[in-house]
């Protein structure tokens, strides 16, 4: 089979596309063949092994798994022992960690569910990543509810967009931060508000909310406490750069101590099969409608990563994994 392979870590000039071997499903595993997957800022990170601490799991010096890729969706093609939720044929999408960018790959059968009718396998693809780091963060640790005023910064991007639809269904008043380019998307998606960023800044603007969910983590805890109604929260997700991530983790910690409002570093999300489930019910139901911006072949995979490394991707990048005449079949 063909994959995209990296033996060093480094820019995205280190992805190879090769030939490799196709893998045998273990025991639990199912073998997917895969139509899409999704690049994320979690596939950078483990490429470039930056910050340090993406290492951790993956080598210290050099990488131990040499397939990025975490988002997918495909078909189960076969099943090891002991598998009981799916069997040859079932449409499937999931996060995997890594391992999607590949023609086939094997997966844990807790790591999927089936794919809704409703979507495309490139839409499936695009939601599991931003999917749980918009849900656990708005629903676990924002306490998202009904009425609230809700701002997401970043409301363009991947997470970002996953975040205002989420918190609309939650029943929230949303207002939005986005680039001037990008307000009529971000409106598009259902954001009750937008503020361009350039002109207007919403830590400063007078307006207090009961939740701030942040997709970016460019502001400081003293700009978020400015912002936040009595008793309200600030979620900031995903990889922000260490140094930050450490000031906002104490800064924000100890000033909620001394203040109803709480600021705090989400990290990242737990992949797991429920809220997976969660994700699948948003996505049949219409109350989340993926948005992607480009589509690369698999064999573009390093000029996908580039563009996303530049920050200005609206929603999501997709890689096309199967040609598109058998995405049109499947």
């Amino acid at each position: 089979m063909k994959a995209i392979l990296f033996t060093a870590y480094g820019s995205p000039d280190v992805l190879q596309f090769k030939e490799v071997d196709r893998p045998a499903p273990a025991p639990g595993e199912v073998l997917v063949k895969v139509y899409a997957a999704a690049a994320n800022p979690l596939d950078w990170h483990f490429m470039r092994g930056a910050p340090f601490i993406a290492r951790l799991g993956n080598g210290l010096r050099k990488p131990k798994n040499h397939i990025l890729g975490a988002d997918l969706a495909g078909e189960v093609i076969a099943v090891g022992q002991h598998v009981t939720a799916f069997q040859p044929g079932d449409q499937v999408f999931g996060e995997i960690g890594l391992g999607a960018f590949a023609e086939y790959v094997c997966v844990k059968e807790r790591s999927l569910a089936l794919k809704p009718a409703n979507v495309s396998f490139e839409q499936a693809a695009s939601v599991p990543v931003v999917g749980f780091t918009a849900v656990q963060g708005l629903r676990d640790f924002g306490k998202v509810a009904a009425g609230q005023k809700v701002l997401v910064n970043g409301a363009s991007g991947g997470v970002g967009s996953f975040a205002v639809q989420y918190a609309k269904a939650m029943g929230a008043e949303v207002t939005g931060v986005c680039s001037a380019r990008n307000l009529e998307l971000v409106r598009s998606i259902g954001a009750d508000h937008v503020l361009d960023y350039a002109a207007v800044d919403f830590t400063a603007n007078g307006q207090k909310y009961d939740l701030i969910y942040d997709a970016i983590g460019n502001r400081s805890v003293g700009d978020y406490r400015r912002a936040l109604k009595p008793g309200g929260r600030c979620v900031v997700a995903g990889f922000i750069s260490f140094p930050r991530m450490l000031t906002h983790a104490i800064w924000g910690g100890i000033s909620s101590k001394f203040s109803d409002a709480a600021v705090g570093i989400m990290g990242s999300a737990r992949p797991n099969q429920a809220d997976l489930l969660v994700i699948k019910d948003l996505l049949e139901t219409g109350k989340i409608v993926p948005v992607i911006d480009r589509h690369y072949p698999l064999s573009q995979t390093a000029d996908a990563i580039r563009y996303l490394e530049t920050g200005r991707a609206r929603g999501k990048v997709i890689i096309n994994i199967a040609p598109a005449s058998e995405l049109a079949a499947s």
